[in-house]
């Protein structure tokens, strides 16, 4: 559902932010790489504040965060922890360069942003993101252990293996068991076919979508009307002009072109989901009935990484951060309030 609104991009959405830009070195095969950055950083006051790390995913950008930065830097009372924020944009999205070399893909973002963090000052820090924030997630919680500390997820897929199948066909499973497989099969069976074009034909895609930005436009906004619960938000026309217009600014391949990057670094697995690296960190799990994997069981959760917790909602969608703040942000404050749990008591009075 669209409401309605000015045909027109927003600026005062995308300034209101604080944003820098930086260049950080990644290693790739035997190559050092310089990565740009576009990134927003928002400190706060509080002396015992916490840095996060929030990454967006697609159709998505920095934006994302909008609707839960302010509370994050400035919670409503000192009971809950508070936190410096760091936004950064995916390079190909928004106002972070497309690299002109080939593969760049989720462990090569996850180099990039550690780099960051690090030359921000944060030798340690924390997790939150969705989508192929998620999806990076594992990548940089497996290269670097030592600087990231914990994470809270609110896009964690893990595949159902032959036996959950074989269960679920012979009416075995358990209610959550079965509602999540139902889910995810209706995805890969009936939702996925943006995704295996950009995951396969990225560029031939991008030639058409760069020629028509209202094509563009369209084109997410076809899946940005089904990631939401329309029983607590809707898209304004403006809203969906400004959101593909982080990508027709440097055209639209910079972002498609990470669905391949995503097959072929083990994020996907072709129709399917693939097999990213293990979490051995602490992670907490959000998930959101409009999104393809509600009801995953915490114990399935547990086999692609160290799942301490599970938060499960009646309301809310695939931009948990965007349609639904208020729910992230108490999942975010009782994780990483939780000290022990999410061993964010190594912070105490650090930054």
């Amino acid at each position: 559902m669209v409401s309605p609104s000015s045909n027109v991009a927003n600026e005062s959405l995308t300034n209101r932010f604080k944003q820098y830009t930086i260049a950080v070195q990644i290693r790739q095969a035997d190559h050092s790489r310089s990565i740009p950055l576009h990134y927003v950083h928002h400190r706060s006051p509080r002396a015992d504040a916490i840095p996060l790390l929030f990454v967006h995913g697609w159709p998505g950008s920095f934006l994302e965060v909008k609707n839960i930065i302010g509370n994050l830097t400035n919670p409503p009372n000192s009971s809950v922890p508070a936190f410096h924020v760091v936004a950064p944009s995916i390079p190909g999205f928004g106002f972070s360069p497309a690299p002109l070399w080939d593969g760049f893909g989720p462990d090569e973002a996850g180099q990039a942003f550690n780099a960051l963090m690090v030359k921000l000052g944060y030798e340690k820090y924390v997790y939150q993101a969705g989508d192929f924030g998620g999806l990076i997630f594992p990548y940089i919680a497996a290269r670097y252990p030592e600087n990231l500390v914990s994470g809270l997820s609110n896009f964690w897929l893990v595949q159902p293996n032959a036996t959950d199948l074989a269960r679920y066909e012979s009416n075995k499973s358990s209610v959550d068991e079965s509602a999540y497989i139902k889910n995810i099969l209706n995805f890969i069976n009936n939702e996925s076919g943006y995704r295996i074009v950009q995951q396969t034909s990225p560029l031939s895609l991008a030639y058409a979508l760069t020629d028509s930005p209202l094509g563009f436009a369209l084109w997410i906004y076809n899946l940005m009307r089904i990631a939401i619960d329309p029983t607590v938000s809707t898209w304004t026309k403006e809203e969906i002009i400004t959101w593909s217009l982080m990508y027709t600014i440097q055209g639209p391949y910079g972002g498609l072109r990470l669905y391949e990057m995503m097959l072929r670094e083990g994020a996907f697995a072709g129709f399917g989901i693939g097999l990213p690296p293990y979490v051995k960190q602490p992670v907490a799990v959000s998930q959101f009935p409009h999104d393809v994997w509600y009801q995953q069981p915490l114990d399935w959760a547990q086999r692609q990484g160290n799942v301490k917790r599970r938060f499960i909602h009646d309301h809310g969608g695939h931009f948990a951060a965007w349609d639904t703040p208020e729910a992230l942000l108490e999942d975010i404050w009782i994780w990483f309030g939780d000290r022990e749990a999410s061993n964010t008591k190594v912070f105490h009075g650090r930054y």
